[in-house]
């Protein structure tokens, strides 16, 4: 019996599936935010670690007559936390650059054992669970936004992604920042006036819409503001309304910019949305359905059912068994 460990390090919160070679699941679980562009190496080490200890934790509780420890270990194999792991993927943000991938594969490698590791970016994942092989787009909008597009050949593409402050379009961040200035604009009464004012106040804790610029939010708390937006636009409310539009048509931009790179106007293919803004918001997805019908009329869009973490699982078996 072999097994996998897949992981998925977000910048809200890190994800762990241990799986046997059958595609059984024996152990779930989540720990902390684990992007180290976000949350620095140590922090990022230390929330990986904890997820992939509690995934094995609960699968050898959960199902001792599937984990069971192996008397013999092939070459090459160690235990960790009496279990031979076969292959071990993790996908996270920022490991494209390779100040980054060196030392976190290193630390992967010395503190999760296995026969085979993968350290990718978490879109790599993601474009495994929702496309498998197959080409395609994927969007993804949570705190940040970024597409990825996959071609025929397994050559990616790019668009979007660089980070806030500089651009992440269309994110659960830029839904928040538009959310807080749309609220001082209705404070001054340069804009309409929104629900948001009150609700961002409630939110904060904050007597007065102008004390927002006394705080110090970080980029998760101004983006736990973008529920605030979609449940006001829910509403009816014009100015929440008018943000979730432009969110929408941000993101398409994205899948609009690979769907050129790719020569795919004219094609058949998929197209995934992913991430929490996506999820929330009908609004946002149906702009974004409506303007990416002019820049590929044949494209099908669907909202991402399968969790990235499936897709660490994917990459996780192809090291010990590759696919043709």
């Amino acid at each position: 019996m072999a097994y996998f460990l897949g992981i998925d390090g977000g910048g809200t919160r890190t994800t762990a599936w241990l799986a046997n070679e059958a595609g059984t699941v024996l152990g779930r679980a989540t720990a902390g935010p684990s992007n180290p562009l976000k949350v620095g190496f140590a922090a990022a080490q230390r929330e990986l670690l904890r997820a992939a200890r509690q995934a094995l934790a609960v699968a050898a509780i959960s199902d001792r007559r599937h984990v069971r420890r192996r008397s013999e270990a092939p070459v090459g194999g160690r235990r960790y936390k009496g279990i031979l792991l076969d292959a071990v993927c993790a996908g996270l943000a920022g490991v494209d650059r390779a100040e980054v991938h060196g030392p976190l594969f290193g630390w992967l490698h010395k503190a999760i054992p296995a026969r085979h590791h993968l350290l990718t970016v978490d879109a790599a994942i993601t474009l495994r669970a929702a496309l498998g092989r197959e080409p395609g787009i994927i969007v993804i909008a949570g705190t940040g936004s970024i597409a990825y597009g996959q071609d025929a050949q397994g050559r990616i593409l790019r668009a979007g992604g660089w980070g806030i402050p500089f651009d992440d379009l269309g994110s659960g961040y830029d839904l928040g920042r538009k959310a807080v200035a749309a609220a001082l604009q209705d404070y001054d009464l340069r804009g309409p006036h929104t629900l948001l004012t009150r609700r961002i106040c409630r939110a904060l804790g904050l007597q007065n819409i102008t004390q927002v610029v006394m705080l110090a939010l970080t980029q998760d708390q101004i983006a736990a503001l973008a529920p605030l937006v979609v449940d006001a636009a829910r509403r009816g409310d014009g100015a929440a309304r008018i943000l979730c539009r432009q969110a929408g048509m941000n993101l398409a931009e994205l899948a609009s910019t690979l769907i050129r790179q790719l020569g795919w106007r004219k094609r058949h293919f998929r197209i995934f949305c992913a991430g929490g803004v996506f999820k929330s918001s009908a609004t946002i997805r149906a702009v974004f359905k409506h303007f990416l019908r002019s820049a590929a009329p044949r494209a099908e869009v669907h909202l991402l059912r399968r969790e990235p973490v499936e897709g660490a699982l994917a990459l996780a078996r192809e090291m010990v068994n590759p696919c043709p």
